[in-house]
């Protein structure tokens, strides 16, 4: 049997973990929680430890695009989110892919000045 290289290792991940992708607080996170009723991480034991999966981190991922990246309301990001949900995830997306390029390029610039 081959080894899957793509194939995620973890499965959960808690919400501490979560905010650090982002560069967020856990309190932002509850709080999305609350006014997007579609972020429900799954929830274990008494203490309701909150348990992230992919397709959470995804949604996490367009929130965070429309209200900290492209400094939308949150009530315009609802919005967003009911009229175009498909355009949002694919400006996250192409925003994503941009931010990437940018950080490569200012390294290849960083590598050409240190030649001169």
């Amino acid at each position: 049997m081959a080894l899957n290289l793509n194939k995620k290792l973890k499965l959960y991940y808690n919400i501490g973990e979560v905010a650090k992708m982002f560069g967020l607080n856990e309190s932002t996170l509850r709080y999305w929680e609350q006014e997007f009723p579609y972020l429900k991480p799954k929830t274990s034991g008494p203490a309701k430890i909150r348990q992230y999966q992919e397709k959470d981190i995804e949604e996490i991922r367009v929130i965070h695009n429309l209200i900290k990246v492209r400094g939308f309301k949150i009530a315009a990001a609802k919005k967003i989110l009911s009229q175009n949900r498909k355009g949002a995830d694919k400006k996250a997306d192409v925003l994503e892919s941009l931010m990437g390029v940018r950080d490569q390029l200012q390294a290849l610039k960083r590598q050409f000045d240190g030649l001169q």
